[in-house]
Order: structure tokens, then sequence, then C-alpha cells
């Protein structure tokens, strides 16, 4: 009995045990299966981010490519309308080119060079400067740059942009771009009249041009007008040289020789300029001029006493005549009262001047050739440069002057 009582007694108490015993279990298993699921939970949830994420790039991908497809198709038709002239609709189109990508280098240059050829310089010029300060090596820009600066009489500014496009970067033939570039700068030079600049910069074109004739003659051409004769006849040397029979470097060559005052090559030079080109009025007149003169120097060697009498018996002649048709003014003609004026002079030595006696004294020879000389110069300080004799007397007159 008191067994039983026990045992009832003891019931109650290992029911709660077994229970919570029960309840760790079941928190044991669900905790471990919340742990074994938490790796894939997280996989899926990491899944899900990549996937979302490649979406979303894939879609600015997307946004990207048509923004730049777009630009791209504007700026296409720009520089189709730039290529032809139609500066207007290239303007509209490079702007909107640019709506699709704003710090497009190519897409502002463009832009740049469409306003210069609709005279808008001024919106031209900023974005080229933008554009040098982010690439200052680039030689469009600075070949833009240096016209801008001309067209505005920046002399300096322009020379400095010009030699920075000379050894900049080109795209394309970089040579040919340099060349072309020079050739420019040359041309602006001769346009403002710097000829000194000019010829530093042609000497240093033609070390770097070969024997090609079409360049050569270009060179020679550009050499005449900088009045460098010399090396504009060594141009149209080269140029003769793979074309001997080059009508336009014969007749350069003839007018360099000729302003050296050599005459017999100029002589040579320009009968070969004008069998070429009989049409050739220039090369025909400085010709007959090379012709009269070599015909009328009496001091010329191999030639004989007889004729060298004769020709200045003609100087003095044709000096006469100039002196009748052009009278030198008073200040001109003595510095003082006392002295003799050119008629006066020429008067008195007249009944010496025939060829006996200019062979018999070769002092009175050299003293004729002086006062014909000194005619010539005075009657064209004051009547202007004068033609046929008288233009051969009074380059004869510079080529033997001091001797």
């Amino acid at each position: 009995m008191l067994q039983s009582q026990n045992e009832n007694t003891a019931g109650p108490e290992v029911a709660p045990v077994k229970g919570l015993a029960k309840e760790r279990v079941t928190t044991r298993f669900e905790l471990g299966f919340y742990l074994r699921q938490q790796p894939v939970m997280l996989a899926l949830l990491a899944g899900l981010g990549v996937i979302l994420f490649l979406a979303v790039a894939g879609l600015s991908r997307a946004y990207h490519t048509q923004r730049d497809a777009l630009g791209n198709r504007w700026f296409n038709r720009g520089v189709a309308d730039l290529n032809a002239g139609h500066f207007d609709n290239a303007v509209t189109e490079f702007r909107a080119a640019l709506l699709y990508s704003r710090d497009n280098y190519d897409y502002q240059l463009n832009l740049a060079e469409a306003l210069i050829g609709e005279k808008r310089t001024g919106e031209a010029y900023s974005y080229l400067v933008n554009l040098w300060d982010r690439q200052p090596e680039d030689g469009v820009v600075n070949l833009e740059l240096a016209r801008i600066a001309a067209q505005r009489g920046q002399t300096e500014q322009a020379q400095r942009y010009y030699h920075n496009a000379i050894y900049a970067v080109w795209p394309g033939d970089q040579e040919l771009k340099r060349r072309d570039t020079r050739f420019e700068l040359i041309e602006y030079l001769l346009k403002i009249g710097a000829k000194a600049q000019a010829q530093s910069e042609l000497i240093a074109l033609q070390e770097n041009l070969g024997e090609d004739p079409a360049l050569q003659e270009r060179v020679g051409d550009l050499f005449l007008r900088a009045e460098d004769y010399e090396h504009a006849l060594t141009a149209y040397r080269l140029c003769l040289k793979s074309d001997r029979h080059n009508e336009a470097a014969l007749a350069g060559a003839g007018w360099a020789a000729f302003q050296l005052a050599r005459y017999p090559l100029a002589e040579r030079y320009l009968q070969a300029a004008v069998a070429a080109n009989p049409q050739d009025t220039h090369s025909a007149e400085r010709l007959m001029t090379t012709e009269l003169l070599l015909h009328m120097d009496p001091f010329r060697r191999q030639i004989s006493e007889d004729e060298r009498a004769r020709l200045v018996v003609d100087a003095f002649a044709v000096a006469g005549r100039r002196l009748s048709s052009c009278a030198t003014p008073k200040a001109a003609a003595a510095s003082t009262a006392s002295e003799p004026s050119l008629a006066d002079n020429w008067a008195k030595m007249k009944p010496q001047i025939s060829e006996q006696q200019l062979r018999q004294n070769p002092d009175l020879l050299e003293q004729a050739m002086d006062l014909v000389f000194e005619i010539e110069r005075q009657t064209s300080a004051t009547c202007g440069t004068p033609s046929g004799a008288d233009l051969a007397l009074l380059l004869l007159a510079k080529l033997h002057e001091g001797t």
C-alpha cells in the first residue's frame, strides 16, 4: 500500500522531464535542419543577386549601345555633309551627335570644322582651344588654330600653331600632312611679306623632298616669290633632271639665272622655255633682253678691239637718246652749281667718241662706259625702269658695278 502510494507520487514528476527532453530533441532537430538549409538559401540569394546585377548591366549596356549608335548615326551624317560642303546641316548633325556623347573628341573636332566652314570662327575657336588642352599634339587642331590666328592677324600665334602642326601627330600619312602644313605656312609668310622667314621654311622643306619633279617645281616657284634665286635655280635644276622638257621649270630656271645675273645660263634656259612654249611671252621678253645685253656688253671676253669700240659708240648714242627723252632733275644732275650735268658731260665727251679714238685710248673707252652707266642709273631713278637697249645697259651697269 505504501509502495503504491510512492509510485503514484513519483508519476507526475517523471512526465515533465520526458516532455522537456522531447522538446529539446525537436528543437535540436529544427536547428540542425535550419543550419543545413542556410547555405542553400544564401546560395539562392546570391544567385538571385547575380542575376539581377547581370540584368541591370545588360540593360545598361543596351542603353549605352543604343545611345552610341544614335550618336554615330548623327555623326556619320554630319561627316557626309561636311565633306559635301553643307556646313549648316553638318553643324546641326554634329550637335545632335553630341547630345548622346558630350565629351566625344571627334564629334567636337568635326563640329569645329563645320563652324569654320560657316565662318563662325569664334564658336569654333572655343571648341578647338578645349580640344588643344586635351590633346596639344593633335595636328588637325593645331592647324585649324593656326588658320584662325592668321585670319585674325595674330602672326606670332599663327606661326606657333603652324609649327606645332608640322611636328604634331597626324592620322594617316603623317609626312604628307606635315609637308602640306609647311607649304601652307610658307604661303602665309609670303602673303604677309615675311620673305626671310619663308626662305628658312623653304630650305627646311627642300631638304626632305628628294627629287620629285612636281614638288621641286613648286618649291622653285615659292623660292622665286621669296626672292631666293639661288635656291630657286637649284630646285628647278632638280626638277629638270627628271623632266628636262618641263616648260614651267625651264622658264623658272631662266628667270632665276637672269635675276642672279648669270646671263649666258639664263639665255640657254629661256631659249629652251620659248621653244617648248612659244606662247610664254614673259620668257620671250626676258630672252630678248638677255640676248641684247650679251650682245651689247663691250667688256665681254673674246671680242676684237674693233668690235669693242663699235659697241661703246652704240652704247653712247643710246644713252644720249635716253637723256633727251628723260631729263634728270637739277638735284640729280648736279649736287652743286659748279658741277656739270650729265647732259653737259655727255655733250663734252661726244666729239671724242669714235671707233678710231676708242681703239687708241682704252681709258677713254672706260670713261665713256662709266658715263653711259651713270646716265642709265639716274634716268632709271627719275623716269622708271627702261626697256630695250636702255634696260640692257642698266643691267650691264649693275653687272659691272665696282669693276
